[in-house]
């Protein structure tokens, strides 16, 4: 009964500070999509919804990183100082090096980067200042993701937690300020998007610059092996933030050429109110992480299969208060963002929310346990799930479903990709269950 309750207690820690962090990230990202809307119409949230899978592309390598090394920070004993040093040390350069980069791209050929995702002349107008100024702070958006995941894994989720939701409230304040009070419109946006991860990161030091840390901030020179083995098991995370992009890329051609900018606009809705519901099951995998890791570092099954049951039953559960709620308020949610009031856009929308959100029910699944896959060193089926769902099934199930059914084919193909990727997460859990992991410590 003691480790039940044990359990329980520590499942709700961590779970509940890393959703509620999880789901502060995702209001903010609302919060731009109805500032947006507002200063600059369907044209802005089209602008901003060409610009997501840039974004998607930052977190996705920045989370490959920082997820993947501190979950080998987490599997490593406590005697092995260097070792899980080593890691966020590396961690922290590799993603200063690859956030320049991004840096480089944003500052010289913003227009370029609009108009390959699609945009045509106005919508790419409206989106450059917006581009550039995100794109500077690429460096801070990426090692923003070490800083948390280190902080949550070394015994500090309430830190992460309050850096996470502080850095996300400081956005959602300076979007509008910076928006209306001083008239700087989208790119008043950028730059309150921009800091954020500046606030989020220096919250997570106050941890880490103390006594009770095992963490320390140092230079070091980059190793291509601690990289390639931090991102093992970071491919689920990378494909997880990806995915993202990689659906909305598809998506806006698909819909550029069924329906037009109004189209790209309606799925910018979707897309955003997604996030929120994608940031609650993210927010369980990550949740479960550092004690899927801890109870694999002991050797300790029953309590890893423990953890992996309240994880999945709390994702089911989810999944239908979210879906009931979008589906009776759809015409709500979508008038938040239609401030011009445009038929066309609800036309489009409303119907869309209520099909594209039944493949909750399968993504919580999908989410949660490839998090938990890749926290217990299960990578092979921790990768085939995320490549899976991330690439193969929705841009597949995409097209060959928008060449059936046009615009409706296109929001019934994230449901459809889901179901296609529940395929292979469950028998991967399956293994996990019953200890048949090869990847598992020796004597599991």
């Amino acid at each position: 009964m003691r480790e039940s309750t044990s359990l329980n207690s520590r499942f709700i820690r961590y779970v509940s500070r890393n959703m509620a962090g999880m789901i502060g990230v995702s209001l903010y990202i609302l919060a731009d999509t109805y500032f947006i809307s507002r200063a600059e119409g369907s044209n802005g949230v089209a602008a901003l919804n060409l610009v997501l899978p840039i974004y998607g592309l930052l977190f996705a390598i920045g989370s490959m990183i920082g997820v993947g090394s501190a979950i080998r920070f987490s599997l490593l004993p406590g005697t092995e100082k260097e070792k899980r040093q080593g890691y966020f040390s590396n961690a922290l350069t590799f993603c200063l090096l690859f956030g320049l980069l991004f840096t480089v791209l944003g500052v010289s050929i913003p227009g370029t980067l609009l108009r390959l995702l699609g945009g045509d002349p106005e919508v790419v107008r409206i989106g450059i200042p917006y581009t550039r100024i995100f794109m500077l702070f690429s460096p801070f958006f990426m090692m923003n993701y070490v800083f948390n995941a280190f902080t949550r894994n070394d015994n500090a989720p309430t830190t992460a937690m309050l850096a996470t939701l502080v850095s996300s409230l400081f956005n959602i304040v300076m979007d509008y300020i910076l928006m209306f009070p001083l008239g700087m419109g989208m790119s008043g946006a950028a730059l309150a998007t921009a800091i954020s991860p500046v606030i989020g990161s220096g919250i997570c030091c106050i941890h880490i610059l103390s006594k009770g840390s095992s963490l320390k901030i140092r230079l070091c020179l980059p190793s291509l092996k601690l990289l390639l083995s931090g991102c093992q098991l970071g491919i689920a995370a990378f494909i997880g933030e990806l995915s993202s992009a990689v659906t909305t890329m598809v998506f806006n051609y698909l819909l550029l050429a069924a329906g037009g900018t109004i189209a790209v606009a309606a799925y910018g809705v979707i897309a955003n109110v997604a996030l929120v519901a994608v940031a609650c099951f993210n927010g369980i995998a990550q949740g479960t992480q550092p004690l899927i890791s801890d109870y694999c570092a002991r050797r300790d099954r029953a309590s890893v299969n423990g953890v992996l049951r309240r994880a999945l039953l709390l994702s089911l559960l989810l999944a239908g208060i979210l879906y009931a709620a979008m589906f009776l308020n759809a015409e709500r949610i979508t008038a938040v963002f239609n401030s011009e009031g445009n038929p066309a856009l609800e036309a489009l929308a409303v119907p869309g929310i209520r099909l594209y959100f039944i493949g909750l029910f399968f993504a919580g699944i999908n989410i949660t346990g490839t998090g938990i896959l890749s926290a217990a060193a299960s990578a092979r089926w921790a990768s085939l799930a995320s490549v899976m769902r991330g690439i193969v099934a929705i841009v597949g199930c995409a097209l060959l479903l928008a060449a059936l059914f046009g615009i409706t084919g296109i929001w019934l193909a994230f449901p459809g990709a889901e179901l296609l990727t529940l395929l292979v997460t469950l028998p991967g859990l399956g293994e996990l269950v019953k200890g048949k992991k090869k990847e598992m410590p020796r004597d599991w």
